[in-house]
């Protein structure tokens, strides 16, 4: 194939044939769960850039499933990074506790 060829459909299923088999379960769900979290706090609407997608029940959503998957890759993943994501778990829940008692108190 010359530089300016682009590569046919079989060249392209050959190549994502062979990341498919790179992949494993535990580097897709470690992305997932920084992902979860990122959007777990950007949805608690605490800077005035966020402030407008304020979604409590996201972050609950981004809580729950980081609480259901961290202990499932603690066999899998260095012991670093697991607390990384049991901190970020925990900060998530107080953020989320704080948020929702100041959103009570504003009703009252």
């Amino acid at each position: 194939m010359s530089e300016h060829e682009l590569p046919d459909e079989e060249e392209i299923a050959e190549v994502l044939a062979e990341e498919l088999a790179k992949l494993r379960v535990e580097n897709i769900l470690v992305g997932a769960l920084i992902q979860v979290s990122t959007v777990g706090y950007r949805k608690l609407g605490l800077t005035e850039e966020t402030e407008s997608e304020r979604d409590l029940e996201q972050t609950r959503i981004a809580i729950e499933t980081m609480k259901a998957l961290v202990p499932i890759l603690q066999q899998v993943i260095p012991e670093d990074l697991l607390r990384d994501f049991e901190q970020s778990v925990a900060g998530l829940q107080l953020a989320y506790a704080k948020a929702k008692s100041e959103e009570a108190g504003g009703e009252g």
